[in-house]
């Protein structure tokens, strides 16, 4: 068995499915633009920093852009750190055939949780950010199916950072946008990831690309996916509920528009690895510290700077989860109405 991407079940390396010209159309644009952007902003830095410093003390900013601009300068240098390990990795592979498969896996997943851990500690020191977890004895042995809000450009380095100390190994569900990021395009392709493409119109496809992710889950392992689909804005949600209005489900528009620092989950995807994963319990996976930082332009107007990120992990046996379509539509409502309460606690 094979995923669209990745390593398949012999850990040997999967090639995308994606046409060669689109990929490397697309990494021959963003590499050398990354690139070029990390040296215009260490040139620029010995200047723009204080500016934007000292500007930012007199608007009462506290300091949010020049936090912003140094996060930057870290960003790209771990982005480009990544494509080398990268590069060294691929060429380790043609020089050296028994680093093939199992080993290269590996490696590939050691890179990615050094890149999502180091830079999620860049971005606590940068910002000053505390992090707190709750529950972190739910996460561990897997296989498990990892159920997780979306509120900010932060939470997608999260999982990694927290479930990582327990030795959890992820495969992710991501949107397909995420290839405009040349290390996720190049690392993410190489491993046991799907990137799915919203409103594609192919449905189909796309859930058998996230159903074949939950297979062949070992007992160090988990699939995580974002069920609400989007980070959470006041305009996606009122999108969210014309669209549950539209699908003529009055009880379960009742129950979405009861929600009120959560989207209403999307439940194709979450059902669909369910169906993939009889033998996976589920880790539910609520965080709450990162609300309002949906894009960069909300960290430079509201800055993180202080903030502090509490994360809540429970475990949902796969015994308590029901059978059958309908009823375990309501049980995700029943999941997301805890983690809505969950972060309304912590904003109040």
């Amino acid at each position: 068995m094979t995923s669209r991407s990745g390593f398949d079940a012999s850990g040997a390396a999967t090639r995308s499915t994606e046409p060669w010209l689109t990929r490397g159309g697309r990494r021959s644009a963003t590499i050398p633009a990354y690139a070029l952007a990390w040296l215009g902003l260490v040139a620029l830095a010995p200047i723009a920093l204080p500016v934007l410093y000292i500007g930012d003390r007199l608007s009462g900013r506290r300091t949010a852009r020049a936090r912003l601009a140094l996060f930057a300068v870290v960003f790209l240098s771990y982005e480009l750190a990544g494509l080398a390990a990268a590069a060294a990795l691929w060429l380790a592979e043609f020089a050296w055939p028994t680093f093939r498969g199992d080993r290269s896996r590996a490696a590939h997943e050691r890179l990615q949780l050094w890149w999502a851990t180091g830079l999620f500690a860049a971005a606590a020191r940068v910002f000053r950010l505390s992090l707190e977890v709750e529950g972190a004895q739910a996460a561990s042995p897997g296989p498990l199916l990892v159920l997780i809000r979306h509120a900010s450009l932060a939470d997608t380095l999260l999982p990694a950072v927290v479930l990582g100390r327990s030795g959890i190994r992820l495969r992710y569900v991501l949107k397909r946008e995420l290839l405009w990021d040349p290390c996720l395009d190049v690392v993410g392709q190489r491993m046991r990831n799907a990137f799915i493409r919203r409103g594609s119109g192919e449905t189909e496809t796309e859930l058998a690309a996230i159903g074949a992710l939950g297979r062949d889950l070992a007992r160090d392992e988990g699939v995580l996916i974002y069920p609400e689909g989007t980070r959470a804005t006041p305009a996606k949600r009122a999108r969210a509920l014309e669209r549950i209005a539209a699908s003529g489900r009055p009880e379960l528009l009742e129950r979405a528009r009861r929600l009120q620092s959560v989207l209403p989950p999307r439940t194709a995807g979450a059902l669909a690895l369910l169906d993939a994963t009889p033998g996976a319990d589920v880790l539910v996976f609520a965080h709450a510290g990162l609300e309002g930082l949906a894009s960069v332009a909300d960290v430079a107007r509201l800055g993180a700077s202080g903030r502090r990120v509490r994360v809540a992990l429970w475990r949902v046996p796969r015994s308590a989860i029901p059978d059958g379509r309908e009823a375990r539509v309501r049980w995700l409502y029943d999941v997301w109405a805890r983690v809505d309460g969950f972060v309304t606690d912590h904003a109040r």
